[in-house]
């Protein structure tokens, strides 16, 4: 069945978004949204979209489309969820879903109470090579660490540099590199592992207001994850999840691809899965495969995952005192 998709946002991770799902034989483009009608009319013209909006509430209510991708800036998700929810429009929402846990139950109550679809589009944990992580993790024997490391040079930090604060530092819109890509760190974690015990974070602010990098540590039982992120830097590190028995090297958190296995007495095997070029387009399969489905959540992207890691995420701002104006609190 063909499922009908509204965009919403116009930025450079929609382009990517709209290259995958173009593969997929059930998706079909039919209205984007952007506050100017300028740039909403550029941007269907490239992509050969039928409708524009400026108006949110005019496109969810056009009968033109059954979901919505939000791609906005993290401030915007919640609002632009429920609203898409309310008029029963089923969302596919980047990460982070949500600016912290009291908005994320909030869509999941719109979610239950409209009997519509809501998922959060982490790529990484729906990927062949995530898969294989899974299936093979209990030959490593009893997990003792799991590390992680997303640190990026943002593009923007020369601009914030020279005094001009682009969206990505920009505590109102609820961004940071906690959020934005040390989330990719966390989901995994989480997705594999479940609710730590503690949270301890530490992290560098900018003037902003917003953390440009820093480092989490995560305690379970019998283990523990070391998770580190930027903004401001760049790394080359490995991921990596160390067990007793061997350990499981990750290329690249954020979009496994090449997956090893490695055991203590120096063999190594490449238990990598093939993965296509467009690596968005895997949650997209399972967020149209859940609408046919009739479902409402996904077995994978699970709200619990999502809610165990921004639980961690307002815990670990807590601790930096990064305060968003979406938390509804003072500093």
């Amino acid at each position: 069945m063909m499922i009908r998709f509204g965009i919403i946002g116009t930025n450079w991770i929609t382009e990517r978004f709209i290259a995958a799902a173009r593969q997929h034989e059930e998706f079909q483009l039919t209205a984007v949204y952007s506050r100017t009608e300028e740039r909403a009319r550029e941007f269907a013209q490239k992509h050969t979209i039928a409708y524009t909006f400026i108006d949110l509430e005019a496109m969810l209510t056009s009968g033109e489309i059954d979901a919505i991708y939000i791609a906005s800036p993290n401030s915007y998700h919640a609002e632009q969820a429920i609203t898409a929810m309310n008029y029963g429009i089923h969302v596919l929402c980047e990460k982070p879903v949500a600016s912290n846990v009291r908005e994320f139950k909030e869509m999941i109550e719109a979610s239950k109470r409209n009997n519509v679809l809501l998922m959060e589009a982490v790529k990484s944990t729906i990927m062949p090579g995530f898969e294989a992580v899974k299936e093979n993790i209990g030959r490593i024997g009893t997990v003792r660490r799991y590390f992680a490391s997303f640190c990026q040079y943002s593009s923007r930090y020369d601009a914030y540099k020279d005094g001009t604060i682009l969206n990505a530092f920009k505590p109102e819109l609820s961004n940071g590199s906690l959020i934005d890509i040390g989330v990719y760190c966390i989901y995994p974690a989480v997705a594999l592992f479940g609710r730590p015990k503690s949270v301890k974070a530490t992290g560098y602010l900018l003037e902003s207001g917003v953390d440009a990098e820093g480092s989490i540590l995560l305690e379970y039982e019998t283990m523990d994850a070391v998770l580190l992120h930027s903004k401001i830097s760049n790394s080359s590190m490995i991921n990596e999840i160390q067990g007793e028995d061997g350990n499981i090297t990750i290329n690249k958190i954020s979009e496994p691809t090449k997956i090893e296995l490695h055991f203590r007495n120096g063999e190594i095997e490449n238990i990598s899965k093939p993965t296509i070029e467009h690596s968005m387009f895997y949650e997209v399969a399972e967020f149209i495969s859940l609408i046919n489905e009739g479902r409402t959540e996904s077995a994978i992207n699970t709200f619990e995952t999502s809610l165990i890691t921004l639980e961690i995420m307002d815990e670990a701002r807590r601790q930096m005192g990064v305060i968003y104006p979406a938390d509804g609190v003072t500093a």
